[in-house]
């Protein structure tokens, strides 16, 4: 019989982060934030000036998409995953200044892996390939900066049970691998 997901409010805390395990189910509500690569590289190299970011990240929630254009009533288009390693090279600098989560789908280099177990970080995937389905989770969308980066602008997402599953956990058990390993023929 399958567990029952687990639910979380977003933004939330290390302990929150640090009680999900690889492979848990989780419904998301709450608010997180859209943004893709362009936008990870504009919030890097402020924060490389010295100056503070358009979006506080402390416990933040970020969700790799460009959505496509809503349609007339709806907040959002189809709002799938895009890869997450293309976010790799910024991350760590991101959970330095309080990255708590991230949505994606796909791998994660190690030095994103060391930087979630350092700083209490939670990798979740979302189904690649169902973005229509997603986007009924998504009750607002509201651009916050980068508006010029278009669907890559960072946005303020009000979520309600947004399907997610734990692929790597703030001890970096992933997913990806302990889930296939009972079918791996040697």
């Amino acid at each position: 019989m399958a567990k029952e997901p687990i639910r979380i409010t977003a933004p939330f805390d290390e302990s929150v982060a640090r009680s999900l395990k690889a492979g848990d189910s989780v419904l998301i509500s709450g608010t997180i934030i859209a943004a893709r690569d362009a936008a990870h590289k504009l919030m890097v190299e402020a924060l490389d000036r010295g100056e503070s970011l358009p979006v506080d990240m402390k416990n933040q929630v970020v969700y790799y998409v460009g959505p496509a254009p809503a349609k007339p009533g709806e907040p959002i288009g189809s709002a799938g995953p895009t890869t997450s390693g293309r976010m790799d090279s910024y991350t760590p600098r991101l959970i330095e200044v309080g990255l708590r989560g991230m949505i994606g789908k796909g791998n994660r280099s190690q030095a994103v892996v060391e930087a979630m177990k350092k700083h209490g970080v939670v990798y979740f995937a979302a189904v690649g390939g169902a973005g229509a389905l997603i986007a009924k989770r998504i009750k607002e969308y509201k651009v916050l900066a980068y508006e010029d980066l278009g669907p890559e602008a960072i946005a303020k997402m009000t979520v309600e049970d947004f399907p997610v599953i734990v692929v790597m956990d703030s001890e970096g058990n992933d997913f990806y691998k302990v889930g296939q390993a009972p079918y791996v023929q040697e």
